[in-house]
């Protein structure tokens, strides 16, 4: 759950901070994503006059007001006390609140209905805050409070309506998505620009053609030859047929790009813990492994992984880790909760979140204990959200959802190819190459 600060003189969010973060180093592909809040730093904020250096005064002993009910409500929700929390969120929008206070209670809110499995609940309060006050859709997408909703079918709902914009949930979310879609696709701005010129040149020669056509067909001593003008206009014509069936085209690829770009950053937060017991998400091994997703039955995918050892020297060199994710697994590996919130232990253990994590993990010394931590084969944390994952891909490539596949990563994370079944890995070591070769180094 994200927590606000909010300054009564400069009015100050902990959501304004996460996005003036915007300007520090991206840890994946959007880049405007604001980190998710840990446990342990919700606690260190709340909503506080900073003009005063003296506690703010209890509900007790003021009126309340909507910041000291969000702020109460982030200390209910500290000590577990959920429904109580929901209480004083709930109120903090009754009482008028600022902008800021209001996106605040939204989202916190949200996180409380999130906690309770009341994820339609959850939907319309973040729908709201996305809409009306300007909350970013990457604070939904790392929020470990927000786990089981993205589980959730209503998730997906929103995630899909965020991706495509609208009057009901605000367009930044697909501006992001756009942007990226621009550095991947740099000429289909240029492309678009000429299908438009082309129609347009084709449209004027068509205008001019046609009065042509009607003076040949009339006959006479001065009319223009009548297959010439007609061949002409057939040209025309055909040409503009063909431009705007390239420009919608490309319009539909641009759209199936967003929308791999949407399940790339879904997949980048995907949490798994290393054999360490350390956990951490996928996004912060980027450059430095290629995840192999095996997803299928128990059986099928035990044999695989008995197939894997007789490569795993070679497959060690190329920075595999397998990620095992076993269909209709009934006993759900996931961070255990207390109140809000990953427990300390594990928060501790989670650096991706916040500018911390993203300046040491710039450091030789992190990314070299990062390294010796990864071991061939990974735990999925949170299985439902990795399976939620796993069926939109099989569904965007044609695949019947819950059927046994394996998905390649890259090493900058993106999808390098998948397949039914499980994967050949002789084929794999001779696909793959060194993590030291010239190769790898370009897939960075």
């Amino acid at each position: 759950m994200a927590v606000a600060t909010f300054s009564v003189s400069h009015h100050f969010c902990s959501f304004l901070v996460k996005r003036s973060r915007i300007g520090t180093k991206p840890s994946w592909v959007i880049t405007n994503f604001p980190p998710s809040i840990t446990r342990t730093n919700r606690l260190r904020f709340s909503l506080t006059d900073s003009s005063s250096s003296s506690s703010p005064p209890s509900p007790e002993s003021s009126p309340p007001t909507a910041e000291s009910c969000v702020n109460l409500g982030l200390s209910l929700f500290s000590k577990g006390r959920v429904k109580d929390a929901l209480t004083q969120f709930e109120a903090a929008l009754a009482l008028n609140p600022n902008p800021v206070e209001a996106q605040a209670a939204l989202y916190n809110k949200a996180c409380c209905h999130a906690y309770r499995g009341e994820a339609k609940k959850t939907a319309d309060c973040l729908r709201t805050a996305l809409k009306d006050y300007n909350l970013k859709f990457g604070t939904v997408l790392n929020d470990p409070d927000l786990a089981s909703f993205r589980a959730s079918p209503e998730f997906k709902e929103l995630q899909e309506e965020a991706r495509l914009g609208g009057e009901d949930i605000g367009y930044s979310f697909r501006r992001d998505l756009k942007l990226i879609s621009e550095v991947q696709a740099p000429f289909r701005g240029v492309r678009r620009f000429f299908y438009i010129a082309f129609c347009a040149a084709a449209g004027i020669s068509t205008f001019f053609t046609i009065p042509r056509l009607f003076r040949a067909l009339s006959g006479g001593d001065d009319a223009p030859d009548l297959l010439e003008t007609a061949g002409n206009l057939a040209v025309n014509i055909g040409g503009i047929i063909v431009l705007v069936a390239l420009f919608f085209w490309d319009n539909k690829k641009e759209e199936e790009q967003l929308a791999q770009i949407c399940r790339d950053e879904t997949l980048s937060r995907l949490p798994l813990r290393l054999s360490t017991n350390r956990v951490v998400e996928l996004v912060q091994l980027r450059d430095t492994v290629r995840p192999v997703i095996l997803a299928g039955k128990r059986k099928v995918i035990s044999s695989a992984m008995q197939k894997a050892e007789g490569f795993r020297t070679q497959l060690l060199r190329r920075g595999v880790l397998i990620l095992p994710v076993i269909w209709n697994e009934k006993r759900e590996s996931q961070l255990e909760k207390k109140g809000f919130g990953v427990i300390k232990k594990a928060a501790a253990s989670l650096p991706s979140i916040g500018d911390d994590f993203d300046k040491r993990a710039q450091s030789i010394t992190a990314r070299t204990k990062l390294k010796a931590e990864i071991r061939f084969k990974a735990e999925v944390v949170s299985p439902a959200e990795w399976k939620r994952w796993i069926r939109d891909q099989q569904k965007a490539e044609g695949v019947t959802p819950g059927e046994d596949v394996y998905i390649i990563l890259r090493l900058d994370g993106r999808v390098r190819r998948s397949g039914k079944g499980m994967p050949d890995w002789a084929q794999i070591v001779k696909e793959l190459p060194e993590m030291e070769a010239l190769l790898s180094k370009l897939e960075r």
